[in-house]
């Protein structure tokens, strides 16, 4: 058994790959499968290397990716603001996809970061096991902190899994979370500015 740090510095033992696959093959007994059938053969490995890729974002530094910003924007200090960012996650209490968009903006001080910067925390954070409400705040408090921004607005719109396929079964049901800090919480001609952008 191998021990190791987990993003809040708390101990926790290390899984090895045999030992999740192993832990599939006992849910496909436990839901009424057979493992040996062709078929479910290779599922545990699949469903394996799976949650690696839906799980990902526990082994990157979103604040690694905002390292790199760029100076040469000219004075340029209104805001930056990118829409439509697909957002694929799994909440905490079921693990079960939500399924969205995020729209982010930024106001800059003196140094911008790379558009693709921008998706790629959003990405980060959400391959993680989540509620809307943290990604949204963990999305806006990391980019307000690793830019030095004067200001961030947040918003997810999205379809939870949890709600839609299981429980209350309500199919159309969305939720919406919207998190500002700095000049957009100050200041509602900004916010309100933000939010005709992404309404467009």
């Amino acid at each position: 058994m191998k021990l190791v740090k987990n993003e809040n510095q708390k101990i926790i033992e290390n899984v090895s790959d045999k030992e999740a696959e192993e832990a599939f093959v006992k849910i496909l007994k436990w839901i009424g499968e057979d493992p040996s059938r062709e078929g479910l053969l290779e599922t545990p490995k699949r469903v394996a290397k799976a949650f690696k890729e839906y799980f990902k974002g526990y082994k990157e530094d979103p604040v690694q990716i905002l390292n790199k910003t760029f100076g040469d924007v000219d004075g340029y200090d209104d805001m930056v603001v990118q829409k439509n960012i697909s957002v694929q996650s799994h909440c905490e209490h079921h693990m079960a996809p939500i399924i969205g968009v995020a729209h982010v903006a930024y106001i800059p001080k003196e140094r911008v970061v790379g558009l693709s910067k921008l998706a790629r925390v959003v990405e980060v954070f959400s391959k993680r096991l989540q509620t809307q409400e943290r990604l949204t705040m963990q999305i806006a408090t990391t980019l307000m902190d690793s830019l030095d921004a004067k200001g961030v607005a947040v918003t997810i719109d999205s379809t939870h899994q949890c709600m839609t396929m299981r429980g209350i079964k309500k199919e159309q049901a969305t939720t919406v979370t919207n998190y500002y800090l700095g000049q957009f919480k100050e200041d509602l001609s900004y916010q309100n500015r933000y939010l005709r952008f992404i309404a467009k």
